[in-house]
């Protein structure tokens, strides 16, 4: 039932949609009363999540992760290539006609003007403006807009501020600081209107923004304040990952995998926002249909026709170094096995396997091996070849664990994807100390940045460490946080996002084709020129 929350609310608003338009009305819900119960509200703002889920795991994961050492995403003699956008992605030489630039942006402000639309319907609600159904729900719609203009900020950095429905000018670009304190303002003028969690609200509360919410959403501000405006906010960043970690509902799991898991959702006790997807009902999660093995299906009950897209680079795998780390059970790598132990095989035509075989094409029995190595064939640009041994180059993750109910239909998978979680308020907690901000006592803790690094590294089994520096929290967010959204965003405050791949004298990796833009003007994207076309007002970035 995890799913509910918002599935049903999206279902609510969008069953009523038809093509036959000379239906009499028959709702009781007209300009002049709706909303008004609590239902009524939840209905209205149902399409907000169903927009927040359709990009967030797609077009917006590969804009965050794929211009990064986490996620890589080669051609197989032509395959996967779609025009070139994963390796532009990798090389940072996107263009404002890139599809996933245009798209994301659509989503983005998409999603804005819904919000503005939303909080238009409820300004001529019949309710009294201090029910505090009213309240909330306007609290509510305005945390989800910031939201909204925190991803358009991070990636665009110089965009329009539009609060308003309908929109009646063209708006204009505005500076990054100045879209920065617009959300800042918005979120300190509702967090005391947001709801608290608590022991018995746990359900509620999940998947829909909380005090919580947008506590982590302004630390996460603060602590890529020097990005966004040319100023530190150390110390409020402690502040507000303080205000988080004083609601003793939030606590790390037992078991990193279970926060993955297909079938996590309200139980997980560190989730401070997510998007609760479902493989049926609320679409947008791809891991299982791209990250995984698609030939391992047998072994993990999944349907027989997903992809093997994408996986990670060497230099980043290489980060999972730990002895005993759970976290290090989130990649399939080398030969496979099944659960029984015995070697996991494929019968393949030897050519099938090799193309550069030249014997018989006789069939052979082949022992699955996923290879560290992803090595260019030099034929075709970022592009390994497409026998079984190019396919299953590049090692690939089930952090996000396979979910049984993906349907050969949709490919969709049912894991639930945080946006928000506890170990990524400890972590920036501890990285804004370690950058000078003081340690702060927390429900009569002295908790300093090894003390807060330390707690991530407990959970997942790891090592305990005696000392805690900037490269070493960097490569933790790295272990605790891949595939979450947050490495681009991570490297460019840490002054890495140019660090090109393979890392030069890395043997194993020397096929990559070189070729990254170093442009430190790439770390924002560029405005569309769709968009610059219906709107003059709007100002390109500059490099592009």
């Amino acid at each position: 039932m995890k799913k509910l929350l918002i599935a049903l609310s999206a279902i609510t608003v969008m069953a009523g949609a038809c093509t036959k338009l000379d239906v009499k009305p028959e709702s009781q819900y007209i300009d002049t009363n709706f909303p008004k119960t609590s239902a009524d509200y939840q209905a209205l703002i149902g399409p907000i999540y169903t927009q927040l889920a359709s990009k967030y795991a797609i077009e917006y994961f590969r804009m965050q992760e794929l211009t990064t050492d986490e996620v890589i995403l080669p051609g197989r003699d032509g395959n996967y290539d779609d025009g070139g956008q994963y390796r532009q992605h990798h090389h940072h030489t996107y263009t404002p006609d890139h599809t996933n630039v245009k798209d994301v942006w659509e989503w983005g402000f998409g999603a804005i003007n819904t919000c503005n639309r939303v909080l238009n319907n409820i300004s001529s609600s019949t309710l009294a403006e201090t029910d505090p159904i009213r309240i909330g729900a306007i609290a509510e719609v305005k945390a989800m807009r910031s939201l909204f203009y925190f991803f358009m900020m991070d990636i665009y950095g110089n965009v329009p501020i539009v609060d308003t429905f309908p929109v009646l000018n063209l708006p204009t670009t505005k500076q990054r600081i100045e879209v920065f304190q617009f959300i800042e303002k918005d979120l300190k003028s509702i967090v005391n209107n947001l709801p608290v969690k608590n022991a018995n609200n746990a359900t509620l509360t999940y998947a829909h923004p909380t005090r919580a919410m947008a506590y982590a959403l302004l630390a996460k501000m603060y602590l890529n304040a020097k990005v966004y405006t040319g100023s530190e906010r150390k110390q409020e960043t402690v502040q507000m990952c303080d205000s988080v970690i004083a609601n003793t509902q939030y606590k790390l799991d037992a078991s990193y995998a279970a926060v993955f898991a297909p079938d996590n959702g309200p139980g997980i006790t560190e989730t401070i926002f997510a998007i609760p997807y479902d493989a049926l009902q609320l679409d947008g999660n791809q891991f299982t249909r791209h990250a995984f093995m698609a030939y391992l299906w047998p072994k993990y009950g999944v349907p027989n026709n997903l992809s093997i897209s994408i996986s990670t680079t060497p230099e980043f795998y290489d980060k999972f170094n730990l002895a005993g780390d759970e976290r290090n059970n989130t990649w399939l790598v080398g030969k496979q096995y099944n659960w029984d132990g015995t070697p996991f095989t494929i019968k393949i035509k030897k050519k099938d396997l090799d193309a550069s075989y030249t014997g018989t094409n006789n069939d052979t029995t082949w022992q699955l091996e996923i290879t560290r190595a992803i090595k260019m064939t030099g034929t075709k640009p970022f592009d390994v070849g497409n026998d079984y041994l190019a396919r299953c180059m590049g090692i690939r993750s089930i952090k996000y664990y396979p979910d049984k109910a993906t349907t050969a239909a949709t490919r969709m998978s049912g894991n639930d994807m945080p946006i928000f979680r506890l170990a990524d308020v400890y972590l920036m907690k501890a990285e804004a100390i370690v950058r000078g901000a003081s340690a702060t006592t927390v429900n009569g803790e002295l908790q300093t940045a090894l003390v807060l690094f330390n707690k991530v590294r407990a959970r997942a089994k790891a090592p305990l460490a005696a000392s805690v520096t900037l490269d070493e929290l960097l490569d933790e967010r790295g272990r605790e946080l891949h595939w979450e959204n947050w490495r681009r965003n991570d490297l460019i405050r840490f002054d890495k996002y140019e660090i090109e791949y393979p890392i030069p004298g890395d043997v194993a990796t020397s096929g990559y084709t070189p070729g990254m833009n170093k442009d430190p003007r790439r770390r924002l994207f560029p405005i569309p020129s769709s968009e610059r076309k219906l709107n003059t007002n709007l100002v390109q970035n500059d490099g592009y």
